[in-house]
C-alpha cells in the first residue's frame, strides 16, 4: 500500500507543477521556485514531516522536498547552535544531494553530447 500512497502523492505534486506551467503559464524555474518554496513552508508549519511518514518517496523525490530539507536543516541547527546554526543546517543538510547533482551532472554530459 505505500507504494501505491508514494505513486499518487508524487504524481500530485507532478501534477500541480505541471498545472502551473500549463494553465499559469510559469516557466520552469519558476515552478521549480515556487516548489521549493511551498515544500519549505509546509516544513516551516510542521506539515512535511508526516507528509513524509505517510508517502515516502513520494514526498521526499519531487524537488519540494529540497525546500523541506533547507528548512529543517536550519531549524535543527538552530536550536543547537543559534543563529549561525541556521546557515551551516543549510548546508550541512542539502550538501550531499547538491554534490551529487553536481557529480552526476558532470558525468552525464562526458557521456552525451548536446544538440547544440
Amino acid at each position: 500500500m505505500i507504494f501505491l500512497w508514494a505513486f499518487i502523492v508524487g504524481g500530485l505534486i507532478c501534477v500541480i507543477g505541471q498545472i502551473m506551467m500549463d494553465v499559469f503559464k510559469l516557466t520552469p524555474a519558476h515552478t521549480t521556485s515556487t516548489l521549493v518554496v511551498i515544500g519549505a513552508i509546509l516544513d516551516g508549519f510542521g506539515l512535511y514531516e508526516p507528509l513524509i511518514k505517510f508517502a515516502g518517496a513520494g514526498a521526499t523525490v519531487p524537488i519540494t522536498s529540497f525546500g523541506n530539507s533547507l528548512v529543517h536543516g536550519a531549524m535543527v541547527e538552530a536550536e543547537k547552535a543559534g543563529l549561525v546554526g541556521v546557515i551551516t543546517g543549510i548546508f550541512e543538510v542539502t550538501s550531499a544531494g547538491i554534490s551529487a547533482a553536481i557529480v552526476f551532472s558532470f558525468l552525464a554530459s562526458l557521456i552525451f553530447k548536446s544538440k547544440g
